[in-house]
């Protein structure tokens, strides 16, 4: 029997300094608060830090878990959206996928928009924004995969629209029919690599392997034990 897990209204801090924070988002909290009074990432931040011009550079689903990059300082945030814009912030995901893939990197490049008959969903659309998404197979179970998947746009929904597409939707996503699990979204932001905006250190911000995936059977591959191993759970929580 899987766990469940509920939403949890707190966070670990990855990273933390004058300018830059970043966060590791438990499932079930929003990034920004929805005007019911329901917690969100953005809340805690700022009550932590105690900055109130704390902004969230990046959105996660709320079901989904991970990184979340925020800005400190009002004064770095252009530098933040143009990294952004032009591909200077990299981010990594990992999924577990339905069905069985094929080792291999492959590039999935499919346009999304909106969903006209569905407000809560995207689509692939030829009318829609350019998406391109890398495809990482891990390693492979009995009937699904787990994948690393490195965004190239940042379309909504962008992993779950392609993951779908090609017929692999993300286990326990409801919404874009993926298989059900009792462990939720099995999707999780684990990396990210930027340039400071103002010390030009080059960072690698990772977080712990997230608790959605541990106790999986060992698939057939090794990819994922090495990625695994790398990761150690930051010890800073709130």
């Amino acid at each position: 029997m899987f766990p469940v897990f509920d939403a949890v209204d707190t966070f670990v801090t990855v990273w933390h300094d004058g300018w830059l924070l970043a966060a590791d988002k438990p499932a079930g909290l929003l990034v920004h608060g929805d005007g019911t009074g329901a917690a969100s990432l953005t809340g805690l931040v700022r009550t932590r830090t105690g900055v109130a011009c704390a902004q969230p550079v990046q959105r996660l689903d709320v079901e989904t878990t991970g990184l979340v990059l925020f800005s400190l300082d009002k004064a770095v945030q252009p530098a933040l959206d143009t990294a952004i814009a032009t591909g200077g912030i990299r981010k990594r995901y990992i999924a577990l996928v339905a069905g069985r893939i094929a080792r291999g990197e492959r590039t999935i490049e499919a346009a999304i928009g909106r969903d006209r008959h569905d407000a809560r969903r995207m689509r692939i659309s030829k009318t829609g924004k350019p998406s391109v998404t890398i495809l990482r197979p891990l390693g492979v179970f009995d009937n699904a995969t787990l994948v690393e998947l490195e965004l190239k746009t940042g379309r909504r929904h962008q992993i779950r629209v392609h993951m779908a597409a090609i017929g692999h939707p993300v286990v326990g996503d409801a919404l874009y029919r993926g298989p059900a699990s009792a462990r939720g979204l099995m999707l999780h932001a684990l990396e990210e690599r930027l340039v400071h905006p103002v010390t030009g250190e080059e960072l690698l911000l990772r977080t712990a392997w997230p608790e959605r995936f541990a106790n999986l059977d060992a698939p057939q591959g090794h990819d994922w034990y090495i990625l695994k191993s790398s990761m150690t759970r930051p010890d800073e929580r709130g």
